[in-house]
């Protein structure tokens, strides 16, 4: 009797192992897939990162383009201010001596 007794917890105990090992294989199985998911949506979001960065770089370029345009146009209206501000500092140089020149005639009063 202690034979067969010992044998069926022995089959018992085998059945429960067999569970065990079959819940092991299929959380194997599950963190594969898992893992499978993870890779695939890794590749995913470099792939749109990268995309991103190359939206970036030309917005970049672009924009570095404009500026140095609006800094040259600027640069030369400051240019063409500056030579129209000295013309008339000219103009009004040489009003200003033709007026003292004829003192009799014309006055400059300031203030």
């Amino acid at each position: 009797m202690k034979q067969e007794h010992f044998e069926i917890l022995l089959e018992e105990m085998n059945s429960k192992f067999n569970i065990v090992i079959e819940g092991h294989t299929a959380l194997d199985q599950k963190i594969d897939r898992k893992f499978d998911q993870l890779n695939e949506k890794n590749e995913h979001n470099t792939f749109l990162i990268g995309t991103l960065n190359e939206k970036i770089d030309g917005v970049e370029e672009r924009l570095s383009k404009k500026i140095d345009s609006v800094a040259a146009d600027l640069k030369a209206t400051d240019k063409r201010l500056s030579d129209k501000i000295d013309g008339v500092a000219l103009d009004l140089k040489a009003h200003r001596s033709d007026t003292e020149a004829h003192h009799g005639v014309y006055r400059v009063k300031e203030g």
